[in-house]
């Protein structure tokens, strides 16, 4: 006969120690944020996501852009396409080429995605990664 799990609740507060731990947090969702987390964690997904921003470009474009080879490009693009951040669609009279873009309502919830896991209750200013101080610290 299966027996259930006790939870454990912490006991009242002393006064003099503070505030006890709880032990019946509920778990957030973040299956989403870590998803788009790993994408991005790859210097040239999230580098051609940004020269996406501005608009449609080729694989070629892109492995220029990054000094990559195109099958490598055109992987990263595979992964990005799955994710469902980008499309592709074949223009003009040569439809040899294929032109990659970004979904932006994807893009949207991608970042809804990563603001519910990072959004620290005020809107603090972008900051440069390189020679400026980490988020929230002066």
């Amino acid at each position: 006969m299966p027996t259930e799990t006790p939870v454990a609740v912490a006991p009242e507060a002393d006064a003099e120690e503070g505030p006890c731990p709880r032990f019946d947090l509920p778990a957030p969702d973040v299956a989403d944020a870590t998803t788009i987390a790993a994408l991005l964690a790859d210097r040239t997904r999230a580098g051609i996501l940004a020269v996406l921003r501005d608009g449609p470009h080729c694989v070629c474009e892109l492995a220029a852009t990054f000094g990559e080879r195109e099958n490598n490009v055109s992987n990263h693009l595979a992964k990005l396409r799955e994710a469902g951040l980008v499309r592709a669609s074949r223009r003009g009279a040569d439809a040899r080429w294929r032109y990659y873009e970004r979904d932006e309502d994807a893009i949207a919830r991608a970042a809804e995605a990563l603001d519910r896991v990072l959004y620290c209750g005020s809107r603090l200013p972008a900051r440069r990664l390189h020679g400026a101080p980490r988020y929230g610290v002066d």
